[in-house]
């Protein structure tokens, strides 16, 4: 059976932009610092973004005690298939996963700075990387191209260059952008280059309380609640439910109707709940709708949901969402996934139809992802 792999991440080389950012911009490339006390800071447009535990943007090879209380820096948070395209391919191939679709990791991190032409330059450099990395493995990956919605004008340009090289997808922030929703008409010029082209939007989960997360914020404030897990936890959904809601109710599938959109790193469960609380209020506010149809039907046709390896809902999502609609990703190599994630991928729909594996596992992936 083809796999693919729906959500991996490469971790960005620590001079990417210092090599890769263009020469007006190269003394406010995004780089790794380290202060008087050792520690090191992530800096990004000239502010710290992250102070120490570096290694936690990546690490899904170290324990995770280990992880969040020894002194380990950045580079061991990377395994080499994290930034070397051979030892990429090396461990494709021990998972037995033919492709992996590859998002970044800083580069996913909204950039804490007001200089749209500095924040346009990040993007391009990550890209201009990104096809350098993909360039000779092109059978094995799926580049994930990254823009500045803050400037939809260069973002529209910068995402052609991306398709003219190659790239299968867009990295779409699950996030409210210059008080916008990202279903706003403002940012058409980006949906009508992904309808054209035929790749997927993806919203990809960033992990913080901020944005669309907001209303999860002070509980997650609070000492002792819940560590780490309540804010992996929960700070998905947080950002992919409001999101996926106003691409569907705001109309964007009415004036897109071959647009795809790809739920990245949330799971895919929350998928048939989200579709029958839409249509249970619609219900009583459609005269108040744009909507010629019921907001499960724009789902249905329009989105798509990553499975986490071990959910026990798939069987249900395929008969729900469709069973075109339901994908997998082992969001290697963060600190919230794991070395096995191919492994139980295939455990997890063990108990399916031979066809409904072989649609999870990488069929699926292969129809969303491969462009006309």
């Amino acid at each position: 059976m083809t796999v693919v792999d729906c959500d991996s991440h490469i971790m960005e080389p620590p001079d990417l932009w210092q090599t890769y950012l263009e020469p007006k911009f190269r003394d406010r490339a995004i780089r790794i610092e380290t202060d008087d006390d050792g520690i090191e800071e992530l800096i990004i447009g000239e502010k710290v973004v992250l102070r120490e535990r570096l290694a936690a943007l990546g690490g899904a090879h170290i324990d995770r005690m280990e992880l969040f209380t020894q002194p380990l820096k950045y580079v061991d948070g990377c395994l080499p298939s994290s930034y070397e395209p051979a030892a990429r391919v090396k461990m494709l191939d021990e998972w037995q996963v033919d492709r992996g679709v590859l998002f970044p990791t800083i580069g996913i991190l909204p950039f804490p700075t007001d200089d749209n032409e500095l924040a346009s330059a990040y993007c391009r450099a990550y890209n201009t990387w990104q096809a350098d990395f993909s360039s000779g493995i092109r059978d094995r990956v799926i580049p994930i191209a990254a823009i500045n919605w803050h400037d939809v004008e260069t973002a529209a340009a910068e995402l052609d260059r991306c398709l003219q090289r190659g790239f299968g997808g867009l990295f779409v922030p699950p996030e409210t952008i210059d008080g916008r929703r990202p279903s706003d008409p403002h940012f058409d010029p980006i949906w009508s280059r992904c309808e054209e082209a035929g790749i997927p939007g993806c919203l990809h989960v960033i992990v913080r309380f901020e944005g669309a997360a907001i209303p999860f914020s002070r509980w997650h404030q609070i000492p002792g609640a819940g560590g780490p897990t309540f804010g992996f936890a929960l700070g998905a959904t947080g950002q992919l439910i409001p999101a996926m809601t106003s691409l569907v109710l705001d109309g964007v599938f009415e004036r897109f109707e071959r647009l795809k959109i790809v739920s990245v790193e949330a799971g895919c469960g929350y998928a048939a709940y989200l579709m029958d609380r839409l249509d249970e209020k619609f219900h009583f506010f459609k005269a108040m709708s744009p909507l010629k149809m019921k907001p499960s039907d724009y789902i249905r046709r329009n989105c798509y949901f990553v499975a986490e390896p071990e959910e026990r809902t798939i069987d249900a999502m395929l008969d729900l969402v469709g069973e075109d609609h339901i994908l997998w990703g082992s969001d290697f190599p963060h600190v919230d996934s794991r070395m096995d994630a191919a492994d139980l991928i295939r455990e997890s729909i063990s108990g399916l139809s031979e066809d409904r594996r072989r649609r999870v596992l990488g069929d699926n992936a292969e129809r969303l992802f491969t462009t006309p």
